[in-house]
Order: C-alpha cells, then structure tokens, then sequence
C-alpha cells in the first residue's frame, strides 16, 4: 500500500528539489505525483514499501529541522539588514502597493458582507 510522505502544495521549488536530492542521495525508491493548478490533489512523494516509508520519514523529519533553522537564520539576517519586515516594514517600502491592497481588502470585505447588511 503506497505511503504518503509529503504534501507539495505550496512547497517551494528549491525544496521540493533538495528533497528529490536528498531521496536519491539515499537511495529510496519514491515516486511523486504534482499537485493540480486549481488546488483539488495536492500531490506528493509517496513510496510503496513500508521500511523504505519509515526510512525517508527519518530523513525528512531531519532535513525538515535543518531547512527551518536554516529559513529562519535567513529571515533574521533580512530583519538586521533592513530587508523583512511585517506590515510597517511594507507601507514605508511600498505604500501605493499596501494601499492599494488594504484598499482591496476592505472592497471584498464590503461587498462579501453586503448581503448580511441588507437582511437586518
């Protein structure tokens, strides 16, 4: 019975890559399928075998832990730097394009609420 390992969507190309890498390097025999455009199957690696499954579980719960330091020494090298920021950091970089998406926000908020107003 196929295994599930991982989920692809929203999964970045560079990781999905150094995942495939990383599988192979180890020889474990996966397969993968792609995750649709409209969002339906969300695709993955899968393997058949239940100790080959076990095997790149262990490997993906490390690598996992690695990425995520990694990412996250990342973002706090951007924040010294000046480089990330949250909604603040956008306005003063950006502030037509946050204007301009707060703007939006606020329009498909009003017009998802409309029909509520007009019952009451």
């Amino acid at each position: 019975m196929p295994h599930h390992l991982m989920n692809l969507r929203h999964v970045p190309d560079d990781e999905a890559d150094e995942i495939r890498a990383l599988l192979e390097a180890h020889e474990v025999a996966y397969y993968e399928t792609p995750p649709s455009r409209w969002g339906i199957s969300m695709g993955g690696f899968w393997v058949h075998d239940d100790d080959e499954a076990e095997r790149a579980r262990v490997l993906l719960e490390a690598y996992h832990r690695e990425r995520q330091e990694t990412q996250r020494r990342t973002y706090q090298e951007n924040l010294a730097r000046g480089e990330a920021g949250g909604v603040w950091f956008m306005f003063r970089r950006y502030p037509v394009r946050t204007l301009a998406a707060c703007l939006a926000i606020v329009v498909i908020m009003g017009l998802s609420l409309l029909p509520f107003v007009h019952i009451g």
